[in-house]
């Protein structure tokens, strides 16, 4: 029998909790010193904001290219 997904109905929508993910891995990262972990935090902040930005253009509507 298969397993029965887990669903999840999100109350802060998908832009507001990538933004929240880049905003406190980016806190994180101020409060350590220099180094490995340090950076890892602020690639971390990076790539939700990537994330975020493709999300956004994902959500954007565009011209068909037959006009």
């Amino acid at each position: 029998m298969a397993e029965k997904r887990n669903r999840r109905k999100h109350t802060v929508s998908f832009d507001d909790r990538l933004q929240h993910a880049a905003d406190t891995a980016r806190t994180a990262a101020a409060g350590l010193p220099h180094g490995r972990e340090r950076d890892s935090m602020l690639e971390k902040a990076r790539q939700a904001e990537v994330a975020r930005r493709i999300n956004g253009w994902l959500l954007t509507p565009h011209e068909s290219p037959r006009g």
